[in-house]
């Protein structure tokens, strides 16, 4: 199924029994946020209501409605791509956790270029979302693909017009790797973009790009996967140029010190590495410390996540995602006794 043409709110109906005391029940978690992990919710909460019979109503969002939605206590949790401090966790009451580590790609709509074929840096990259390359055959571009027929098109730069996570992991990368770009646009889930065209979640970018020639936009992988876009080479930090997938993303993960990183806020973009992608992300799930209650609800989405760190990892692998290692799953249970207490004080896991 192309999943731009997926329903942007998403509810996965879970149908199954729990027998308690001889009634029935089903417990139903609700979650908003970040578009970049949709596709991976998805199919996780397929399988979990096959073996569990619970349910998970998941609206892909993005990141930005995500974080208010879960301030302001109308889902179960947020999901983000990018991670709040740990000032804005405490100020907010509110912790967060790693969920699963996927690339954010870039897609391009190129007549006779094949998926792979076209190369980028970042400074390219960061030079046509500034505006300062507006032509496929800009010098910039064509010495970094000799023997690729590039058009003189004018290039179309496709952008997220919500506050999105995987606006602020590219944009990240850009500040990192183009001064210019950091002065100029700066980093965040929401920046003011000098030209191009927005989309609405990553669906609305990948249909936007399929549908505008001569446009590039970004999406995560699972997406242009799933749509058999043509996505492009990166140079990253180490000066070679590797494709979007799965042994890239884990290489960029490998860097991540998640035990000395207050909050789990792991940055992935631009590391080290001869095999790293240099546009890797984790995505964060965030609760409330404080359950309501008996912190039923609380319990039940860390029942999910659990589920998920023990029996999604093929499902994640198969969508290109990056499951979390063991060692970081324990670090992650671990901070649930810590935070996640009912309203007498009591852990919920």
């Amino acid at each position: 199924m192309r999943l731009n043409h997926i329903v942007k709110s998403v509810a996965v109906a879970l149908f199954g029994t729990v027998a308690f005391s001889a009634a029935v029940h089903a417990a139903e978690i609700t979650g908003a946020g970040s578009s970049f992990v949709y596709p991976g919710y998805s199919k996780w909460a397929e399988t979990y209501k096959e073996k569990t019979g619970n349910s998970l109503n998941y609206q892909s969002i993005g990141s930005g409605g995500g974080i208010k939605q879960i301030k302001a206590k109308t889902v179960d949790f947020g999901a983000s791509d990018m991670p709040l401090t740990l000032a804005e966790l405490n100020e907010a009451g509110l912790t967060q956790f790693p969920a699963i580590v996927g690339g954010v790609t870039l897609v391009v709509n190129l007549e006779g270029v094949k998926p792979g074929q076209l190369k980028l840096s970042g400074p390219v990259m960061a030079g046509i979302y500034s505006g300062k390359i507006a032509k496929w055959n800009d010098k910039a571009i064509a010495e970094l693909n000799p023997g690729v027929k590039l058009p003189a098109d004018d290039i179309t730069a496709v952008y997220r017009s919500d506050a999105s996570g995987t606006t602020f992991v590219v944009t990240s990368y850009m500040s990192k790797v183009s001064p210019e770009f950091k002065t100029a646009i700066g980093s965040g889930t929401a920046v003011k973009w000098p030209a191009g065209i927005g989309g609405k979640g990553n669906e609305g970018v990948a249909a936007n790009v399929q549908k505008v020639k001569g446009s590039i936009g970004y999406v995560e992988y699972a997406y242009a996967k799933a749509n058999k876009m043509s996505f492009t080479q990166m140079k990253n930090a180490d000066g070679v140029f590797v494709e979007p997938n799965l042994k890239t993303f884990a290489a960029a993960s490998a860097a991540g010190d998640w035990a000395k990183t207050p909050g789990f806020g792991v940055d992935f973009t631009n590391v080290s590495g001869k095999d790293s992608w240099p546009i890797t992300s984790a995505s964060f799930v965030i609760v409330q410390k404080a359950q309501e209650a008996d912190g039923a609800k609380g319990k039940e989405v860390l029942k999910f996540f659990d589920w998920a760190f023990k029996n999604g990892q093929k499902q994640a692998e198969d969508l290109a995602y990056v499951p979390l290692p063991a060692s970081v799953v324990k670090l992650v249970e671990d901070s649930w006794k810590q935070n996640v207490k009912d309203s007498s004080g009591k852990a919920v896991w």
